[in-house]
């Protein structure tokens, strides 16, 4: 009788959480967007007997029911704590490194050498149709392996872009991997985010430099300036722990130099830096408006010359310190562009020529990189 007491009260207990929570489900309604977690959520599919024969219906709903879970933010946290408790070293995708650092995992498994290859001869196509150079940025992972969890697994992005440097050529390469490594114990990365820090995207910019054979003083590091101290980033969404917060900086003099930045060719502005993004959690966006299918910045530099960048989001803290290179510089996100990519670089490139600047991390790259001729 004990027994079967004990059994009714715990299917009671289980049905009356349950109830509960679907019950301030109904109540709360659906959310549009996470703050925390910087993403549009899903929302709740359409129900039809031919989705629901093939299994698309289902994992959908999955996927709803998982991001729309009322004081979800709240128990990833209480999950986080209890992973810590257990001892574990990677919680959702995050390895817990040394130095406060959450470093987000990419395994080797994850990237195929197949995948490897289909991906660096569209980009050698595109390096020899446009004479481009190739700027591939390592993640935290690679060059801050000794903040690692000891034997935890790592994609080799060193052999990797080493396959680059051959795939493409000596001559249409810049090496970051080298001058990152010397600055290793830097604040080149953010602790929280899966960013490279104003001053990584800095060290970046002299290898830069180096590659291009551009000459000039034109920035001092200890002359950042404060923006935000109070980043927790897109990697500490995924944990969401009491951590150390991050800092934000940048140049000032790049928001002096006069500028006019349009927005996918309609949204107009004096300036590469947002300042309303820093006051919510996505404060990376502060850095060229977050995330667009194409930027067109002028600049007063008046020397005729015109760059074309394909990139991902590494390099929105990395553009306005080429202001006083070029006259022109037109920032390709593929992301977010719908279209013939050599048609569109055609019609941008003036008659006297222009560089062109394909600018990646090397996960970013192999996940996302691809274009239309």
């Amino acid at each position: 009788m004990n027994e079967k007491r004990s059994a009714f009260y715990t299917v009671l207990l289980l049905s009356a959480i349950i109830l509960v929570f679907t019950f301030a489900d109904l109540i709360r309604g659906d959310r549009v967007f996470s703050d925390m977690e910087n993403k549009v959520l899903a929302r709740k599919p359409d129900f039809s007997w031919e989705s629901l024969m093939e299994g698309s219906y289902t994992g959908k709903y999955e996927t709803y029911l998982t991001e729309q879970f009322v004081g979800r933010d709240k128990w990833i946290a209480v999950k986080t704590y209890m992973d810590i408790v257990l001892q574990k070293k990677e919680i959702n995708g995050v390895y817990l490194g040394a130095g406060d650092y959450l470093i987000e995992q990419h395994l080797p498994e994850a990237y195929s050498s197949v995948q490897e290859t289909k991906k660096l001869v569209m980009l050698d196509r595109l390096v020899r149709e446009w004479d481009a150079r190739v700027m591939m940025v390592p993640t935290a992972d690679t060059i801050l392996s000794d903040k690692m969890p000891f034997h935890a697994p790592y994609y080799d992005q060193e052999a990797f872009l080493e396959r680059v440097r051959q795939q493409i050529g000596e001559e249409h390469y810049i090496d970051v991997y080298s001058v990152l490594s010397r600055h290793r114990e830097e604040e080149i990365y953010y602790r929280t985010d899966h960013h490279w820090t104003t001053l990584g995207a800095y060290y970046g910019y002299l290898a830069w430099m180096g590659a291009v054979g551009e000459t000039g003083e034109y920035y001092d590091a200890a002359s950042m300036e404060t923006v935000a101290e109070d980043f927790l980033g897109t990697l500490h969404s995924k944990v969401n722990f009491n951590t150390k917060a991050d800092v934000i900086r940048y140049f000032p003099e790049t928001a002096r130099w006069p500028v006019t930045v349009t927005y996918d060719l309609r949204d107009t502005r004096d300036t590469c830096y947002e300042e309303s993004y820093l006051e919510t959690k996505n404060k990376y966006g502060f850095f060229l408006d977050d995330n667009h299918g194409f930027v067109d910045i002028q600049t007063e530099c008046r020397n005729g010359k015109t760059l074309f960048v394909i990139k991902d989001s590494y390099a929105n803290c990395f553009i306005p310190l080429l202001i006083p290179h070029y006259e022109r510089i037109g920032v390709m996100d593929l992301r977010y562009f719908n279209g013939r990519l050599f048609r569109f670089m055609e019609e941008y490139r003036p008659e006297d020529g222009m560089d062109v600047l394909v600018m990646y991390n090397c996960i970013h790259f192999l996940e996302d990189f691809a274009y239309l001729e």
